[in-house]
Order: C-alpha cells, then structure tokens, then sequence
C-alpha cells in the first residue's frame, strides 16, 4: 500500500504538469502499464475510452494538452483509501482552436501500484466538452 501523502503529493504533480502542458512529466506519474480513461459515450464524443501504457498515454496526452488547456485548477475534495484516491476538482478548461473557456468541476479516480498511478478513470462534462469542439 502507497503512503497517503505520497499519492496526493503524485497526484499534485501530475496535475500541474497537466495543467501547464508537460505531457512527459504527466505519462512518468503513471506505472508503465498504467491506463486512463475518459468516461462517456464514444459514439457521443470520440475522446472518450481508455487508453494504456506510457507510449499510448504520451501521445493521447499530446493531444488533449494541444486541444485543450486546465486553468485555476481547485482541489474540493481528497478522499484515500488504502492505493485507492478520488479528487474532486473545479477547473477552467479552454479549448485551444477557439480560445472558449468554460469552468466545470471533474472527478477523478486513481488507483496506485508500485508507487504509480496504474489507473485513472476521469468524469467530466462530455456533453460541455463536446459543445466546445462543435
């Protein structure tokens, strides 16, 4: 089991190199194996899915920091239970193409191996996302 300030303190900085666009600093938080997964309807919205392991997350990553930039990031909520973490977050997200800005809360559920993310399954607003790239 990972120590509980040692997973928030990943996760701090996995979000800040999110939030400022360092996609290698983000993919080295995640175990070489480790997936995300951006919760929604595919059919809904194409960057929904999962995706794993650092050569995939480092390029899906690429994409989401050129598509789309997290501003303000504010933590509202940490709950930690044994390898396990759920943040809840309100950010300012700006789509990069148009320069739109929308604040939307997400909430994010980790899950640690080895002292690395393994797992991140992410809700957000797709149906605010998708009216932002329409």
């Amino acid at each position: 089991m990972a120590n509980r300030e040692d997973m928030l303190a990943l996760i701090r900085a996995g979000y800040a190199a999110r939030d400022g666009g360092d996609t290698d600093s983000l993919v080295t938080a995640f175990h070489p194996e480790g997936a995300f997964t951006l919760m929604g309807d595919k059919s809904a919205l194409e960057l929904t899915g999962r995706m794993q392991g650092h050569p995939t997350l480092r390029e899906a990553f690429g994409q989401f920091t050129k598509g789309f930039g997290f501003e303000g990031r504010e933590i509202l909520a940490e709950l930690v239970d044994g390898d396990r973490v759920a943040i809840h977050s309100r950010v300012t997200v700006r789509y990069h193409p148009t320069g739109k800005a929308v604040s939307t809360e997400i909430v994010d559920l980790f899950t640690f191996q080895d002292g690395k993310i393994a797992e991140l399954i992410e809700f957000a607003d797709t149906a605010q996302i998708k009216a932002m790239i329409s």
